[in-house]
């Protein structure tokens, strides 16, 4: 079918947008790299959990996925090609500090080495996030993040890269979404490490975010000046279908936003989330010192944005109007109630968009193309959202599209593409779809109308 005009015309408002806005688009190790037993890379629970039969759609894994590791200089024109001013991607602990402690790996720090060279010399910013769910597989079995003692180790691995690449990145994050983390990984178990234990899981969320505030807090003390730290939340806002409903939309948000973005900016757990916890046995394992750790000032709150979601009284999702082909609500207007929300509700904190985007089917093809007019749609429609929060007075200063390439999607393995690029998984061919071209001409209109202004 021929696209509307309304499809593929450049979103509204984004003039408004502050000088030096960020836009980028974003990838992570796991998904992406491959080369999983190459230059001295040990296992991440992510390559244990997709061992195990009935864990990932189809059987996929991490192994080979987009092969980036050997494709690197290709994905670097790829970035910049798109025209783009910044590149989110994340380190691999396992290739890094194989063993989740002790000495560097030189050869795996090497590629990150040449990768922020290569994006450099490319007019790309690095943006770095040091953990994106790839905990050394060693950690794991010495119990993961419901230890504490797995926070330091964090530390100490972040502090391998800063001491490496600090000269040349300014832009740093700790945490990849904490609560997928904890609650896909420990709670419900269809992300690794895979346990079903509610307790372990809330052990986590304090323990991942301790290993923020100490991550940042040495960082920080190396003394280099012009350094942006920060986190990076997967935020779902939640909205009863009824009044009959509010209580368990209200639990949601409590334990699905407020537990993080509480200690984070105001230095507490929320009282809601202590008491119901209580009522279960469980306590966060918080020690003298911990939230001062945690709230230590973020030059930057990451948000990754997929969706609002609506609930009935049990909590179970209601689904209606549109949605994304792994059935998501397209909820634009929700983006920017959140944005307003954070600037009305908490503490100030500059906040980058540094995930949003969509699957779908991509079946339309033209000329050797996928012609994914409904992932223009949807980027247009959030971006333009993102103009609006910004003009109702929330201080976000960035976007990235979530992502480069078609990768491997956590559990539901190869399916769902969600990249600008597709890519073929015989050959590892790259093919930039209409969305790339689409993005890439919207950030030169970006940059005309900006001159002009």
């Amino acid at each position: 079918m021929e696209p509307q005009p309304d499809e593929l015309r450049m979103p509204a408002g984004t003039s408004r947008l502050p000088a030096g806005f960020r836009w980028g688009v974003g990838t992570s190790a796991y998904q992406i790299e491959g080369a999983a037993a190459e230059d001295g890379r040990t296992a991440s629970i992510w390559d244990t959990f997709c061992r195990t039969p009935g864990n990932v759609t189809g059987g996929d894994t991490g192994e080979v996925a987009c092969d980036h590791y050997h494709r690197m200089p290709e994905d670097v024109a790829l970035v910049a090609g798109l025209g783009v001013g910044a590149y989110r991607f994340s380190v691999s602990w396992p290739r890094v500090q194989p063993s989740g402690r002790g000495p560097v790996n030189a050869r795996g720090l090497d590629f990150y080495d040449r990768l922020v060279d290569a994006l450099l010399a490319a007019g790309v910013d690095p943006w770095i996030t040091l953990y994106h769910w790839d905990l050394p597989q060693e950690l794991e079995d010495a119990g993961g993040w419901p230890e504490r003692d797995t926070a330091f180790r964090f530390a100490d691995y972040a502090m391998l890269v800063f001491d490496r690449l600090g000269d040349r990145v300014t832009s740093w994050t700790t945490l990849n979404e904490p609560w997928c983390v904890a609650m896909y990984g420990y709670a419900d178990g269809i992300h690794a490490p895979g346990r079903r234990d509610r307790r372990a899981a809330m052990r986590a969320v304090h323990h991942l975010l301790l290993g923020h505030g100490e991550a940042l807090r040495r960082m920080r003390e190396t003394g280099r000046d012009g350094r942006a730290f920060g986190i990076t939340l997967n935020l779902t806002p939640t909205v009863p279908d009824s009044p009959g409903a509010c209580a368990a939309a209200d639990s949601a948000d409590a334990f699905g936003l407020r537990m993080f973005l509480d200690p984070l900016l105001r230095g507490r757990y929320p009282a809601d989330v202590r008491a119901a916890l209580a009522a279960e046995g469980i306590d966060l394992p918080v020690l003298s010192g911990d939230l001062d750790l945690i709230a230590a000032p973020l030059d930057v709150l990451g948000v990754n944005y997929y969706f609002t979601e609506t609930i009935d009284a049990d909590g179970t999702p209601v689904r209606r109007g549109e949605t994304t082909g792994l059935g998501w609500p397209i909820t634009p207007q929700g983006l920017t109630d959140l944005l307003v929300r954070l600037h009305k509700e908490y503490p100030a904190v500059p906040i980058v968009i540094t995930e949003n985007g969509a699957a779908f089917p991509d079946t339309g093809v033209r000329d050797g193309r996928v012609a994914d007019h409904d992932r223009i749609g949807f980027l247009r429609r959030h971006i333009e959202a993102v103009a609006d929060a910004h003009a109702q007075g929330a201080d976000v200063r960035g976007y990235f599209v979530w992502t480069l390439l078609d990768n491997f999607e956590w559990a539901h393995g190869y399916g769902p593409a969600f990249g600008l690029v597709s890519v073929d998984r015989a050959t590892g061919r790259r093919t930039p779809k209409l969305s790339a071209d689409w993005y890439r001409d919207f950030l030169n209109f970006q940059r005309n109308s900006t001159k002009s202004t």
